[in-house]
């Protein structure tokens, strides 16, 4: 059975593609350190728990990674 992403999300405001991540090249999402792993897959990025590998992955578009990116090297995810 092939690892798919789910089709809709409701507060996605458009369909995210149903994209086949069986095959996809997995790669720890920081320098190997956690459980992040991040796969590029036709003109998407999909992000998954690499302690879960059969959780559902997440779906974003180039600009939406862009976004997530530079937010979190600016500090926008910090908890302090």
């Amino acid at each position: 059975m092939a690892e798919s992403t789910t089709q809709h999300h409701p507060r996605a405001g458009w369909d995210k593609p149903d994209l086949d991540l069986s095959d996809a090249q997995w790669r720890p999402g920081s320098r190997g350190h956690g459980d992040v792993q991040i796969a590029f897959v036709e003109g998407f990025v999909a992000l998954r728990n690499g302690g879960s590998p059969h959780s559902p992955s997440l779906i974003f578009t180039p600009d939406e990674w862009g976004a997530f990116v530079s937010g979190a090297r600016e500090g926008d995810f910090d908890l302090t």
